[in-house]
């Protein structure tokens, strides 16, 4: 655990910083650990992970909150991986994919699924390989 926060402090240190900042922002918050992760339950109706810091929506269930949980983990590791490049390569596409309205649109019109997309896929493989939990892998949203 040492050395997932020593990391995500130095490689990770844009998003753990832009996560902190996130963390301050609701410290109000439930918190808890997680595999090193700092999980903070927020009112939002969507899921993020900055650097070593996870920000899981607290509408939902405990079953499908800790399996949101462990794909937002995913993303962590890839925080661990990529380093600085973790914002371009996973961030951005992923808020892209997301938040634009006809992305939604085409998963639907597919029937595709949310986790379909290369940073959602890869979060769910790596958060349940670490963890040896379920994530939302198998999930189809919107």
């Amino acid at each position: 655990m040492i050395f997932y926060i020593l990391a995500q402090c130095t490689w990770g240190f844009l998003q753990s910083t832009a996560g902190f900042v996130t963390f301050l922002l609701n410290i109000r918050k439930k918190h808890y650990l997680f595999h090193g992760a700092v999980v903070t339950e927020w009112n939002l109706r969507s899921s993020l992970s900055l650097g070593m810091f996870i920000f899981v929506t607290k509408h939902t269930g405990e079953d499908l909150k800790r399996m949101i949980t462990v794909h937002e983990y995913g993303h962590t590791i890839q925080s661990l991986i990529l380093g600085p490049l973790y914002l371009f390569v996973i961030g951005a596409p992923s808020l892209l994919w997301a938040g634009i309205p006809a992305f939604g649109r085409m998963r639907r019109r597919r029937q595709m699924s949310y986790y379909r997309f290369y940073p959602e896929r890869w979060a769910n493989h790596l958060g349940e390989k670490v963890t040896k939990e379920k994530s939302m892998g198998n999930i189809f949203t919107d």
